[in-house]
């Protein structure tokens, strides 16, 4: 598979209120066009998932206001305080980023991340929609058909992401399905 991403030197962000920022504008056309941050103002905020996978491969260094380095487990700790889903939502989006996928926040749908055809960003929408269920975790049926629904609506593919307890992620694409007496 070919990814979209060309190698790149590390990155230097900051930890700044809670979130992650890239202050170098000379970068942010070469993250915004392999889909990584938000420009807000005169920086470019990561999400704590991207934040995440750029440290984990070695692509990003993040300091604090202080100056002090941000480790991996720190970051992720931080994170998970913040959002009881952040690591899942990081462990889906790291698996697709290394199939070539360009990612971006969801639509509200509970754990969920917009999905790009390879190719497709920024010039088409996403594709596809996926929602997560860790392995062993309920969820009310009508709440995931609630879901595929509004997905299905949006014109976009449903899937569903269950991330096995040893961490594998197994896509099952959803539809509709219409049962009569």
């Amino acid at each position: 598979m070919e990814s979209q991403e060309k190698p790149q030197e590390v990155l230097d962000a900051l930890l700044k209120g809670g979130k992650v920022v890239v202050e170098d504008r000379g970068r942010f056309g070469d993250l915004e066009q392999v889909g990584y941050g938000e420009r807000e103002g005169r920086r470019l905020v990561l999400k704590d998932y991207e934040a995440l996978y750029l440290l984990s491969s070695g692509r990003l260094r993040v300091s604090d206001e202080k100056g002090n380095g941000v480790t991996f487990n720190r970051l992720a700790e931080m994170s998970q305080e913040r959002s009881g889903d952040a690591w899942t939502k990081f462990i889906i989006y790291r698996d697709l980023r290394t199939r070539g996928y360009i990612v971006k926040d969801g639509f509200g749908f509970g754990t969920d991340l917009r999905v790009y055809e390879r190719g497709d960003f920024p010039e088409k929408a996403a594709k596809f929609v996926v929602f997560a269920l860790d392995e062993g975790t309920e969820r009310e049926v009508e709440e995931l058909s609630e879901s595929v629904r509004q997905i299905i609506k949006m014109g976009k593919e449903a899937i569903v992401a269950v991330i096995e307890r040893r961490g594998e992620v197994i896509y099952y694409k959803v539809g509709r399905a219409n049962f009569h007496k």
